[in-house]
């Protein structure tokens, strides 16, 4: 039986059972260390239940809008903007990034994009959609719509495995986005590093901000950073 309780953090709660894609630690992760402005108008690509929106929402961003292809997803996107204290400042939309229309460019980009192109599909039509890159949301079509959506002094974050950075960023350089800030995630202390947060930019850097996290000591406790780290979010720290 699919357990259809709500994730609960600090200062929000949110259904994901319906969603393609659950909360997990790469979209947490992601949100907690994106660095946003208050006067941020944002748009997250492949929302999934909305829980970037509402991080980012915690954090003080004046809009978020949430667009995701799979209906059942931002359904439950809706109820879970709806029922939190920014409802006013949350909007979801389903429709494919392609060719969806804004009345306005966003200052802040964020997504945690489908990126299990090398490994076997899944058995879920929905999922492959949400998860495979090459199932409709490559790195060139991200970049190309951040390319046509961001404002020129606008910033993009997203979260992807360590293994394909390099082919991310190579692709985003075509579309003028460059590396500004990068956290490389270790899962198990000493071990090799399996995701990478990337900030990027229109424009070069000439100072990237590059930073390791350790989400577990080699005894598989938390890490003392982690629960640092996300003490504004999760209950009990």
């Amino acid at each position: 039986m699919t357990d259809a309780r709500p994730f609960h953090f600090k200062h929000f709660s949110l259904y994901h059972h319906r969603s393609t894609m659950k909360v997990g630690t790469d979209a947490i992760l992601l949100g907690r260390w994106t660095e946003v402005k208050p006067t941020d108008v944002v748009l997250d690509i492949g929302t999934g239940c909305g829980l970037l929106p509402l991080m980012l929402s915690q954090k003080g961003v004046a809009h978020v809008d949430a667009v995701d292809i799979d209906a059942a997803s931002i359904e439950e996107a809706t109820i879970n903007f709806e029922a939190s204290q920014w409802h006013e400042h949350l909007k979801a939309y389903c429709t494919d990034i392609v060719g969806f229309q804004s009345d306005s460019m966003y200052d802040f980009i964020i997504s945690n994009p489908p990126f299990f192109n090398r490994f076997s599909k899944c058995d879920s039509e929905r999922k492959s959609r949400a998860r495979h890159n090459d199932a409709g949301l490559s790195y060139a079509t991200i970049c190309r719509e951040v390319h046509r959506l961001m404002k020129p002094e606008g910033r993009l974050s997203v979260v992807l495995p360590f293994d394909v950075m390099q082919e991310f960023l190579k692709t985003a350089e075509g579309f003028g986005l460059y590396l500004h800030r990068c956290m490389t995630i270790v899962p198990i202390a000493g071990k090799e590093p399996n995701r990478v947060n990337l900030e990027l930019r229109f424009g070069r850097s000439d100072n990237v901000h590059e930073e390791t996290f350790v989400i577990r000591d080699a005894d598989k406790r938390f890490t003392s950073q982690y629960n640092e780290f996300l003490k504004d979010y999760y209950l009990g720290l």
